[in-house]
């Protein structure tokens, strides 16, 4: 499998859609908006006030899985937080109710006894999802801001790192329900559901892994070096 190219500030944005149109989520968690012509991305950051540092070493990351260590020493903790809360936003607030929606058109095609299992299944995966964003934005995102500001908290984000759990393997059971038993003569709707399934999935593996292996370390570097 060919390795993505390192993305760069001078890359025009309708370049980097086209190349690989998965990142168009994490754009938008960026607030950077369509219509933008042939402009860069640096241009366009600096046209809106986004952190383009912050924007490149978190697209490369989920685009390569490689951590630029010189682009990381660059970005505040601060910058990868706003970027989550947007994430937190778009999960809430659009991403899980469209996936409902979908789901109960599809199950209301071909109602039989494993609906109700299925609906009460995503609905408690969605509950839990939204306490864990909820504890985040309660406890860890305020402590970072306390950390950064130089105000004293008893709290630390090894706490967060030995207690962070994954949130998206509820989902992994969810298809596996679908896939094995759910029975229906018109599939269009639920296969539509399953792809949507299937990226939500993988979003919020790539919403973790921005958590466990680009924010902790950051917090945690300074942390260190404020204890010397």
């Amino acid at each position: 499998m060919i390795q993505p190219r390192k993305l760069r500030a001078d890359d025009e944005i309708i370049d980097i859609i086209n190349d690989d149109y998965t990142i168009l989520p994490l754009l938008s968690r960026f607030s950077i908006p369509l219509g933008v012509g042939n402009k860069t991305l640096a241009r366009v950051c600096s046209r809106y006030g986004i952190d383009v540092d912050a924007l490149l070493l978190m697209l490369n990351y989920i685009r390569t899985g490689i951590i630029d260590s010189q682009a990381i020493g660059k970005v505040s903790p601060v910058e990868v937080v706003a970027f989550l809360k947007n994430s937190h936003d778009y999960f809430i607030n659009y991403k899980f109710a469209h996936i409902r929606k979908n789901l109960i058109a599809a199950l209301d095609l071909e109602p039989n006894t494993s609906n109700k299992l299925i609906l009460d299944f995503y609905d408690t995966f969605v509950k839990k999802v939204q306490e864990h964003f909820k504890h985040e934005e309660e406890t860890v995102f305020p402590y970072i801001d306390a950390l950064m500001s130089g105000r004293a908290t008893s709290y630390s984000i090894d706490t967060f790192r030995r207690h962070h759990e994954e949130v998206g393997d509820a989902l992994t059971e969810l298809k596996n329900i679908i896939l094995r038993y759910y029975r229906t003569t018109a599939p269009n709707l639920m296969y539509d559901v399953l792809v949507d399934i299937y990226n939500c999935e993988e979003d919020l593996a790539s919403h973790s892994d921005i958590e466990n292996n680009l924010l902790i370390p950051m917090v945690l570097d300074i942390e260190n070096r404020m204890a010397k």
